[in-house]
């Protein structure tokens, strides 16, 4: 079968000229022939890039061979080859690998919880006391409407950048607790758990090293439950086979997201096939009336990949 792979990425290390390094990726994956969306800071860089089993070695040869990259965590999920993941390549510098909104100095990946291995993750929820325990769950509130740990505490949050907000507002939350922090790689919970530290009201903050990714490969039917939602055009990969996730038009089970044919809308829900088949592609009857009279211009349908196929 012809396959691709993406591999997912980061490493929070001082870089001195994002600008070089973001020229220099540019050229490097136009030449292996990568598309993918890589982020460069001043405090590291965050990728994800697909290609070839080739393509991708390659690629992690010279990124190895960098005084700044070494001893990267790769984690790749290999794909089918007929699809396209990724539109084009984008490499950009911001700010921020990831854009919480918080001074980078004060506010370190270097200040971060202590990491837990999938093994050390998966016995501290097996042994967990729930009066003395949070599970905190990292992400977006939307990424885990689809899949998530047993007894998590689900922030409703929009947006990254939300979450020192929340952690403010819910302090009691976490006060002399024993806090379980994870996202969907890692990327996200080295800083927000640098912030929850300073606060210093938790007993102890932990954070899942390879996030949600590492723990269902060597966990499969562990403690998360449902689907990881990802950031190319599978939306979201199976873990198990629970349907956490439930229609934003019936409330019937459901976890198959996808974005409003309304373009001024584009809104991202989740459609069971039956509401989606009534109101052909669209979020609500508004919007369905609207794009029948052509009243908005409409979004490309997406297509719909099974990511089954992925490791």
């Amino acid at each position: 079968m012809n396959t691709k792979r993406i591999l997912l990425y980061y490493k929070y290390i001082t870089v001195p000229n994002p600008q070089a390094i973001m020229t220099w990726q540019k050229e490097l994956c136009q030449k292996l022939g990568l598309t993918g969306r890589i982020i460069i800071a001043t405090e590291g860089i965050n990728g994800t890039v697909c290609g070839s089993q080739e393509q991708t070695a390659a690629y992690i040869a010279s990124m190895s061979a960098h005084e700044l990259f070494g001893g990267i965590d790769w984690k790749d999920s290999i794909v089918n080859g007929s699809h396209e993941y990724f539109p084009k390549l984008q490499v950009r510098v911001k700010t921020e690998i990831t854009n919480l909104g918080l001074d980078k100095e004060t506010y370190a990946a270097t200040n971060g919880a202590e990491h837990l291995t999938p093994a050390q993750w998966h016995e501290a929820i097996a042994n967990a006391d729930p009066e003395k325990t949070i599970i905190f769950d990292n992400r977006n509130a939307f990424e885990a409407r689809v899949g998530s740990f047993k007894n998590a505490v689900i922030p409703d949050v929009e947006h990254f950048r939300d979450f020192p907000a929340y952690i403010d507002k819910h302090i009691d939350l976490f006060k002399d607790k024993d806090v379980l922090m994870y996202c969907t790689g890692g990327v996200r919970c080295e800083r927000s758990s640098s912030y929850l530290i300073a606060k210093g009201i938790s007993k102890k903050v932990s954070q899942l090293s390879g996030g949600i990714h590492r723990y269902a490969e060597q966990f499969p039917d562990g403690f998360f439950r449902g689907k990881n939602y990802v950031f190319d055009a599978r939306i979201t990969v199976p873990v198990t086979n629970d349907i956490t996730g439930t229609c934003d038009v019936c409330n019937e089970h459901c976890d198959e997201f996808t974005n409003c044919l309304n373009a001024k809308c584009n809104k991202h829900f989740i459609g069971c096939p039956a509401c989606i088949e009534q109101l052909k592609n669209t979020c609500s009857q508004t919007c369905h009336q609207l794009v029948t009279e052509a009243k908005v211009p409409k979004r490309p349908l997406r297509q719909r990949i099974d990511p089954t196929i992925s490791q």
